[in-house]
């Protein structure tokens, strides 16, 4: 595994924990279909909520957020469709959010979650 993926996965688990220290019950990591892959499906009460993880080692590209364009955020939004047809859930109330990782070198590994960051377009 290269250090990217690596560090792609220790950002996945620092959301996970994050989450679940909010009081979320993380019902998925890493859901994949043949559209593609939500980094984790969690409950916050009665929502549903599609986390995308998004990890950056600097800000030369922008806050790792925007990462998370139109396409990316459209591509979200199918895979969601799935899982609530495969789980029947087509009623539960959802919630589209973002954590971001920054591990900037000499600083503190800084984490900012996003509620609600964008909605099914």
């Amino acid at each position: 595994m290269d250090r990217d993926k690596i560090f792609g996965f220790v950002g996945e688990k620092k959301a996970t924990e994050l989450l679940q220290a909010k009081g979320y019950t993380v019902c998925c990591v890493n859901y994949r279909t043949a559209v593609g892959e939500i980094d984790i499906v969690a409950k916050d009460g009665d929502t549903l909520v599609f986390v995308e993880v998004k990890s950056r080692h600097s800000l030369e590209y922008g806050l790792p957020s925007e990462a998370v364009a139109f396409y990316k955020r459209r591509k979200i939004v199918r895979i969601a469709q799935v899982y609530l047809a495969q789980h029947g859930l087509w009623q539960s109330p959802c919630r589209f959010d973002v954590v971001e990782i920054l591990k900037r070198a000499g600083r503190p590994v800084a984490v900012r979650h996003i509620i609600h960051a964008f909605t099914a377009e």
